[in-house]
C-alpha cells in the first residue's frame, strides 16, 4: 500500500540517521568501525524487521497458514552481530582496544530493530542516550580519578643487582606501588625484576624514566604504560 511505503522509507530513514550519527563519532575518534559500518549495520537491522513487520506484503498467500514472529528475526540479528562486534576488538601491546566500539555496534543494531519497527519515542531516546555515552561520558572519563597501570621491567648485572627493597623504595618515592612481581636470572648472567607497577598520576611514569636514566647500575629498564 503507498501509506506503508512512506512508514517503510520513514522507518529506514530514521535508523540510518541514527546509525550515521553514532558512526561520525567512532570515526572522529579514529576507531576502525565508524561511520559507514554503524550506518550499514543500523540500516541493515532496520530492513530485517521491516521484513518481519511487513510480512502480510510477501507473504499474504500462505499467512493464515504459517505466521513469522519478529522477535525471532530481533533474536537472529542481535545473535549475528556479535561476530562484527568481536572484529574491532583487538589486542595492542598490553591493552586490549575496540570494546567500546564493538559496543556501540551492538547497541546501533538494537536502534535498528526498533527503528525498523517504527517504535520512534524510545529509538529516538536510545539514540540519543547512545550518542551522549560515547561523548559526554568519554570527557568525564578522562577526568575521572584512578589508577593507572605500566608493565615494568628493570635489569642489572647479577653481581650489581638492587634488593627488592630497594626497587620498591625507588617506586614509592614517584608515587608508585607493586601490583605484581616475578624474578628472573638471564643466562646473560643478568638479573631482572618483571613487575605490573600503579599510581595515580601517569605522569609519574615519566619521572621514574628520567631517574632510571642516570643511573649507571642499572643495565636496562622498559616502561610500558597501558592505556586506561
Amino acid at each position: 500500500m503507498p501509506e506503508d511505503y512512506f512508514d517503510i522509507a520513514l522507518n529506514l530513514g530514521s535508523a540510518w540517521l541514527a546509525g550515521s550519527l553514532i558512526g561520525l563519532e567512532r570515526s572522529f575518534r579514529g576507531r576502525p568501525a565508524g561511520f559507514r559500518t554503524h550506518a550499514l549495520v543500523c540500516t541493515a537491522s532496520a530492513l530485517l524487521m521491516v521484513l518481519a513487520v511487513y510480512q502480510f506484503e510477501w507473504f499474504s498467500d500462505v499467512l493464515q497458514a504459517v505466521r513469522a514472529d519478529p522477535t525471532r528475526m530481533a533474536q537472529g540479528i542481535m545473535t549475528g552481530i556479535g561476530f562484527l562486534g568481536a572484529g574491532v576488538i583487538f589486542k595492542e601491546g598490553v591493552s586490549v582496544r575496540g570494546l567500546t566500539t564493538a559496543a556501540s555496534i551492538w547497541v546501533t543494531a538494537a536502534l535498528g530493530i526498533i527503528y525498523g519497527v517504527g517504535f520512534y519515542y524510545p529509538a529516538v531516546l536510545g539514540t540519543i542516550i547512545t550518542i551522549g555515552t560515547l561523548s559526554i561520558f568519554r570527557w568525564i572519563e578522562a577526568r575521572m580519578p584512578g589508577e593507572y597501570y605500566a608493565n615494568y621491567l628493570i635489569r642489572f648485572p647479577r653481581d650489581q643487582a638492587w634488593p627488592e627493597s630497594h626497587v620498591r623504595d625507588l617506586l614509592k618515592q614517584h608515587g608508585c606501588t607493586i601490583a605484581s612481581m616475578n624474578y628472573e636470572l638471564a643466562k646473560d648472567e643478568v638479573f631482572e625484576y618483571r613487575t605490573v607497577i600503579r599510581t595515580f598520576d601517569k605522569k609519574n611514569f615519566a619521572k621514574l624514566a628520567k631517574d632510571l636514566r642516570r643511573r649507571e647500575d642499572v643495565e636496562e629498564f622498559r616502561i610500558t604504560v597501558r592505556s586506561k
